[in-house]
């Protein structure tokens, strides 16, 4: 219990209280609830009270906060006091694809759609914060997290995610931004401490983060697990306030990720707001310890008593708090919300359709069902509910259609299945080992029939097990687990006519590449994901769908895998600073230190100036039809500082089929003073055209696109010189260069 004396309970005045006016601005009830209050009702505003929520003022009417995970769907009941599911029938919800197949559309459009539909869903089941959405950038395709976030592309991610934020909290659910920042690996996540130069963190990591907040107008960020400069990012000065408030003028509400908080003074001082979660791993242990001990509660009231710190440090976090439940719990204007709709239904459907990446065909998509009397689908991920696992990610949907159920519906008796391989059920670091001599057996069995089927489809991939696409762990080889690499190569063997069909967060090797007519590449597409892949083998629904990350050929190929362990994971260095806490995410033992040795060059950026080719590139996806790209016309060939250059290209569609075409923009600086990549991403438009139908593209490019962040003087700046303007169909698809010069 907090310590409560007389001098510290405030006199309320018989005034007309203002924060209940809704009439008055929010600074203004901010002001005067805040005026109302006690200091221990303010501490008590700064840490949880359960798993999912934090107090709010009961004496002056102001409500707790009920937050929820969830960036693709509101996560499920969890219990008020451990990390049970509370059994409820009524918490189901539309499972929205991964954010990793939002960024594979490259449709902002598809964002609003997301964000607004995902806000109805929270918005009804009553929570005032949703976890999400994520932006950390993919930075090795070993991360059990890359699932969660929207690729390698710190303009990709940028754009994506405003208008995910902006139509979720016209619901009156404050998106909460995550993790901020550098949150790339599970592993070692809450001790391992990250060195980067500022180039890297202002060119590529922050750039999303930035857009959501001064862009986007994200109510919340969440703060992540691990260490930049030695202080944990929950509680870190130079992320929280330099970056954040100073820099960004950030109004919103840090959080912690569950856990994420480890000392009283920094989280006082260092711009953190509410903690959650602290003495667990985030995920699954529990302690003695109760919320009064958190580092926000009694010790930091304790501080402030004794004069350690000021208590004006409260009041600020008081005045964020406040700000937020006035934006949300408060917020009479805000809709009623629904769920489980059939327009969400339609909107998972839709992101999901035009996620799909095509990365190879031969010509045997789509499939004709009048061409083929009998068709194998081979792979668990073709009846694995997709939902479940994952970490906090979890979702418990009212309806999911399985690839399998829906190539049933699609192609009817056709239809034969195999499940090729076994890989159990894991959670959270748990294994259920399939012993060999079982998949051996299935994998037999499915080479059997192969043999005697017309066609294959093969649905495999990774799944959101532990060690997979999954919070906690990362992955454990590039390769595809379970054997898969072998059963499709037998397969192949058995019956040429195969269609690779794989559902993954991440990118994976493909020894096969070479052999199989075609490739097809999702996410984990929700509810709807069944009826998504059906519909895109069948000719339904054109992919139109790129890649959102690189697909190296070998691990080794991708910058942060280049350096050996000092780059990726880190390398443990002498004992940890830390306080053991048995079952937490911090257990003692040695400090893991990495550095960002690839520095700027992440992903394609990697790639191309390397000169070490992908297997499949970032921005690259085929479709049922053919584009041609005509020939682009510029405003002018100089830019000033105050100036513009527009660039129009016309896209046609060649083939008989309606289709959507994404084309690129990169930049390319031909002479710097510092080392820049061989181009960036600086625009994209996404076209649909009917067939012989064309259309005129448009991209504006400004200094801003032209810039590099010089770390010497902790600034933007665009050197005068010759430019290039490459509008391309992927990153190594250059259909047309254009010169210019800035002066």
């Amino acid at each position: 219990m907090a310590i409560t004396t007389a001098a510290s309970v405030a006199t309320v005045e018989a005034t007309e209280p203002i924060y209940l006016d809704r009439r008055a601005s929010i600074e203004e009830r901010v002001e005067d609830a805040l005026s109302r209050m006690t200091l221990e009702e303010k501490v008590a505003l700064c840490h949880a009270q359960s798993k999912f929520s934090s107090p709010g003022v009961e004496r002056l009417g102001i409500p707790e906060v009920w937050m929820s995970d969830g960036p693709h769907g509101v996560r499920a009941e969890i219990n008020w006091n451990d990390w049970g599911y509370s059994g409820w029938n009524n918490d189901s919800i539309t499972a929205f694809p991964a954010l990793t197949a939002l960024a594979a559309t490259w449709n902002p459009e598809l964002s609003a759609l997301y964000g607004k539909s995902i806000g109805e869903e929270a918005r009804y089941r009553e929570k005032d914060v949703l976890l999400g959405p994520g932006v950390n950038i993919y930075r090795t395709p070993l991360n059990g997290r890359n699932f969660e976030y929207m690729g390698e592309d710190p303009y990709l991610a940028g754009e994506m995610v405003v208008p995910y934020i902006q139509e979720l909290q016209k619901n009156g659910v404050a998106a909460c931004v995550k993790h901020f920042a550098l949150n790339n690996q599970e592993k070692w996540r809450g001790t391992v401490d990250v060195d980067l130069s500022d180039r890297a963190l202002y060119e590529i990591y922050l750039p999303a983060f930035k857009k959501a907040v001064t862009e986007g107008k994200t109510w919340a960020i969440m703060g992540a697990y691990n260490k930049i400069w030695g202080q944990h990012c929950c509680h870190n000065e130079r992320l929280l306030n330099d970056i954040l408030r100073k820099e960004w003028d950030f109004d919103g509400v840090v959080i912690t990720d569950w856990g994420g908080a480890h000392d009283t003074k920094e989280a006082a001082l260092n711009g953190l707001d509410i903690e959650m979660g602290s003495y667990t791993n985030g995920l699954t242990s529990e302690s003695e310890f109760g919320y009064e001990d958190y580092y926000l509660a009694n010790p930091y009231l304790e501080m402030m008593r004794s004069g350690e710190v000021a208590e004006s440090t409260v009041d600020d976090k008081a005045r964020n708090i406040l700000r937020l439940i006035f934006r949300t719990a408060m917020n009479t204007d805000k809709p009623f919300g629904s769920k489980c709709t059939p327009e969400h239904y339609a909107a998972a459907k839709r992101i999901g359709d035009e996620s799909v990446v095509l990365l190879k065909n031969n010509g045997i998509l789509p499939l004709d069902g009048e061409k083929y009397n009998s068709i194998l689908v081979v792979g668990d991920n073709a009846v694995r509910r997709l939902t479940d696992g994952g970490g906090s990610s979890e979702l418990k949907p009212k309806d999911y259609v399985s690839p399998l159920a829906a190539l049933k519906e699609m192609y009817g008796d056709k239809i034969k299945y195999a499940p090729g391989y076994a890989c159990g059920r894991t959670l959270y670091e748990a294994e259920d080992i399939v012993p060999q001599e079982e998949q051996d057996r299935l994998r037999e069995e499915a080479v059997r029939m192969a043999k005697e089927a017309d066609v294959v489809i093969y649905i495999g991939g990774l799944n959101k097990n532990s060690w997979q696409d999954c919070e906690s762990t990362d992955r454990r080889e590039y390769e595809l687990p379970f054997g898969q690499n072998r059963l499709i190569e037998e397969l192949i063997k058995a019956n040429p006519n195969i269609i690779i069909s794989t559902i993954s967060g991440n990118a994976y090797e493909m020894p096969w590449v070479k052999d199989v007519d075609a490739i097809l590449h999702t996410s984990y597409l929700g509810t709807m994901g069944g009826a998504t892949i059906a519909d895109v083998i069948a000719g339904k629904v054109n992919p139109s769908g790129k890649l959102p990350y690189s697909i190296p050929v070998k691990l080794e190929d991708c910058g942060a895998n280049s350096f050996g362990a000092i780059s990726y994971p880190g390398i443990e260095q002498g004992d940890a600073d830390v306080v053991a806490i048995p079952g937490s995410v911090i257990e003692g033992g040695k400090q893991p230190h990495q550095t960002y040795k690839e520095d700027i060059l992440v992903g394609y950026r990697w790639h191309d100036t390397k000169k070490i080719p992908a297997l499949f590139p970032f921005g690259h996806g085929l479709s049922y039809t053919e584009f041609e790209y005509g020939k682009p016309v510029m405003s002018g060939n100089t830019i000033g500082e105050n100036g513009t250059i527009e660039i129009e290209v016309p896209i046609t569609n060649k083939g008989s089929r309606e289709g959507s075409e994404i084309v690129e923009l990169y930049i390319s600086d031909v002479k710097s003073s510092l080392p820049r990549p061989e181009k960036e991403l600086k625009g994209f438009s996404k076209v649909k055209l009917a067939p012989g139908e064309t259309k005129m593209v448009k991209f504006t490019i400004t200094p801003e696109e032209l810039s590099f962040f010089d770390d010497t003087a902790h600034s933007w700046r665009v050197e005068p010189g010759k430019f290039k303007a490459h509008i391309a169909a992927s990153s190594t698809d250059i259909r047309h260069t254009l010169p210019f010069e800035y002066k």
